[in-house]
């Protein structure tokens, strides 16, 4: 009898739904059933009851982000589909316009650039052109335990340029580190080893922010400004604001990790030969990875000189040089290669994600929920510097609960510009977005809280408790760096 209570019991909770899924169902049907606002729209008030599930389930990772992504969808379609209109209150937007207003995130701009980032990110891992990169990179700075660490940022900074995907770049970067603390025989549990992997975990989200095309959250914050306000923000501009403050971060983080893991030794202990022979296992660079990096430095330039020197936008000009990739004879892979490698997944999310952002400012749920925010907080009686402090701390802190900036950004970036588009200034806060959009990559403090953490901390070398500890003070420091900057440097370019 015990047996058979134990065996219902293992299959009652075997086949029962995970806490997260369940949390947000009720609290979607708990928001549907709360009494309207006179001021919020029947169509504005079922987005935020999605909204809310959406950040549930997000954070909880109940279910897989491409699963989540067709619960939101459907969600939408259904919800509202049974909507009201805002024009008539007497016409139901219907499934089917709901549903094309669920898939508008598919048909814009920055999914296709997200789309042709991770294409290149798949021609550099493809080609082992990063791989050659980090190597040579390596080489050229010498192995201390200090030139390492610097090596391992320098490393970080060339392939953020080259390779727009911050897991791509640590899948690549992460390998070659093991390789170098293998080759030296360098304890894998020591301070060297893990201060190493920490470093490429943490230089891989401050360069996140001082390149536009390093990230998704990046594109996915110029998305919103493009739709919303009409205005975008070039990669040149992007780089001036950025670079600097992950710059000044990126020493910051080796002397902190020096101080709160000081290497058991610090001499040079890779002679040439071990540099020579890592080099020889590479092999000659072929024709691919020439066509490649030709094709790379190409984007770069374009990407720079944007609004500059010509007025193609980031997208168009990555595309053209994904067409030289993948071109019979010239290119470097094939579509078949292409399919086997890109995440589709993360397009989807992507897409999903920006479609809720859309749908919460076009049924007013966003402009209603910042015009709360507004009252509570009184940001309409502050200046633009204290403005950002005040936002950008918010999603810093609740970037805590996300595994995903895109998801991070998704949800609450649209309701961060209906906040400023309220607040009655003559003040044109494209220049603000963007340094918000810079708050959404401070992924420091948890492993879980980003994608190139996890690939380090995989590697055994280290703990969440000593990854937490140097974290918290980049996250720390980080931000009071931010602020410095919001008063001098970026007031002075005009952003604030």
């Amino acid at each position: 009898m015990t047996g058979s209570i134990s065996i219902a019991m293992r299959i009652i909770k075997e086949r029962s739904l995970p806490i997260g899924l369940i949390l947000g169902i009720f609290t979607l049907i708990g928001i549907l059933y709360l009494p309207l606002s006179s001021t919020l729209p029947i169509a504005g008030h079922r987005m935020l009851a999605i909204l809310a599930f959406s950040i549930i389930i997000w954070i909880s990772e109940a279910v897989s982000y491409e699963v989540s992504a067709i619960i939101i969808t459907t969600l939408i379609a259904f919800l509202l589909g049974t909507s009201p209109t805002l024009e008539n209150s007497n016409e139901i937007y219907g499934t089917s316009c709901a549903m094309t207003i669920a898939l508008a995130g598919f048909s814009n701009s920055a999914l296709a650039l997200v789309a042709g980032a991770l294409f290149i990110a798949s021609a550099m891992n493809f080609t082992g052109l990063d791989k050659r990169i980090a190597i040579i990179t390596l080489t050229k700075i010498g192995i201390s335990t200090k030139r390492i660490m610097i090596g391992s940022i320098i490393v970080t900074i060339v392939l953020s340029l080259l390779v727009p995907s911050s897991t791509a770049r640590s899948a690549a970067i992460v390998p070659i580190m093991m390789g170098v603390i293998t080759a030296l025989n360098i304890n894998k549990n020591s301070n060297i080893s893990a201060g190493i992997m920490i470093i490429v975990a943490h230089a891989t989200g401050i360069w996140n922010i001082g390149i536009k095309t390093a990230a998704a959250q990046n594109l996915l914050t110029v998305g919103f400004m493009e739709k919303i306000l009409g205005k975008t923000v070039t990669w040149s501009d992007w780089f001036i604001a950025g670079a600097p403050w992950s710059l000044m971060m990126s020493v910051i983080l080796v002397m902190i990790v020096i101080k709160i893991l000081p290497p058991e030794k610090n001499n040079s202990f890779l002679n040439k030969d071990i540099q020579n022979h890592s080099l020889e296992n590479l092999g000659p660079i072929t024709s691919s990875q020439k066509r490649l990096l030709f094709v790379s430095f190409l984007l770069l330039c374009l990407w720079f000189t944007e609004g500059k020197l010509h007025k193609f936008d980031t997208t168009s000009t990555t595309y053209l040089g994904l067409i030289f990739l993948i071109l019979p004879k010239f290119g470097v892979m094939s579509w078949r290669d292409i399919q086997a490698r890109v995440p589709w997944g993360t397009l989807m999310v992507f897409g999903v994600g920006i479609s809720l952002g859309s749908a919460l400012l076009s049924t007013q749920a966003a402009q209603w929920l910042g015009e709360q925010v507004i009252l509570i907080i009184g940001l309409d009686q502050l200046e633009s510097w204290k403005i950002f402090s005040i936002l950008s701390a918010f999603l810093i802190i609740i970037h805590l609960g996300f595994a995903s900036a895109t998801a991070l950004a998704s949800s609450i970036l649209p309701i961060m510009i209906a906040v400023l588009t309220a607040i009655p200034y003559d003040f044109d806060w494209t220049g603000l977005i963007m340094l918000l959009g810079f708050s959404t990559s401070y992924g420091f403090i948890l492993p879980i809280n980003a994608p190139q953490n996890m690939i380090c901390m995989s590697t055994g070398t280290f703990n969440a408790k000593k990854f937490a500890t140097i974290g918290i003070l980049i996250t720390v420091i980080g931000y009071l760096v931010m602020v410095l900057f919001s008063i001098t440097y970026w007031k002075w370019l005009g952003w604030i």
